[in-house]
């Protein structure tokens, strides 16, 4: 078991160290390093239904140089129910604003997780349509992968802390133009209560490889989750 935590902790940093490389080479591609942090709250409802609700703010801290700038605000509200055991469907709406514009976005996916001894390890597959005044229509297909670990004993219980890390990746469609985004995630989480939990850890994307512009970016997430069960 030692081991295990040991290798744990290792991953983590070991992502930590790949995630922040990124950043340090400026004449190959555009890098951005900002502050992602979001409020989350589930609501279980009768036959096997349940809510969804994300609030998630976007802060620039650099680019090009050290500097605050307020990027935008998401607002979602998702519906999920169970299809099969470990199964479920969800739909939902994203409203995004700048200050300025309004983008709306409608999200469906499909998702399924397995719990293994000391892990559960969840896929997710994501289709969504964005819609806006000044922009044609973007489609979005994706595909994350995810895993989150106990540090403290095969199941995460109330004053535990566990460790999350995913991969996704996503294909947008824009008109004629096509980009593809790899993300990469890893995070410290502690289950403050038996209804909340909050993360802490970095959240890496990089998009624009067809163009030969590769933009890079790196995120430090502060994630809330309550439950009204």
């Amino acid at each position: 078991m030692t081991i295990l935590y040991t290798n744990m902790n290792r991953i983590y940093l070991v992502v930590l160290l790949i995630a922040s490389s990124f950043f340090v080479n400026q004449a190959q591609s555009n890098y951005q390093m900002g502050f992602l942090p979001s409020l989350n709250v589930n609501k279980k409802l009768p036959r096997d239904w349940s809510l969804h609700f994300k609030a998630e703010s976007r802060q620039s801290l650099y680019q090009e140089d050290f500097a605050y700038k307020y990027l935008q605000t998401d607002l979602a509200l998702m519906a999920a129910t169970r299809i099969r055991l470990n199964t479920r469907v969800t739909v939902g709406y994203l409203l995004r604003t700048d200050g300025e514009n309004i983008k709306n976005r409608a999200i469906q996916q499909l998702s399924f997780a397995r719990r293994n001894p000391f892990f559960t390890l969840a896929h997710r597959v994501a289709m969504d349509q964005t819609f806006s005044s000044a922009e044609a229509t973007e489609f979005r297909f994706r595909y994350r992968l995810s895993s989150e670990i106990p540090l403290e004993g095969q199941f995460l219980d109330t004053r535990e802390f566990f460790l999350k890390v995913s991969n996704e990746y996503l294909n947008s469609f824009q008109e004629s133009d096509y980009d593809l985004e790899i993300r990469g995630g890893a995070y410290v989480g502690y289950t403050l209560f038996p209804s909340s939990k909050i993360e802490l850890g970095v959240d890496y994307r990089a998009d624009s490889f067809i163009n030969n512009a590769t933009r890079n970016r790196l995120w430090l997430g502060l994630n809330f989750y309550y439950s009204m069960d």
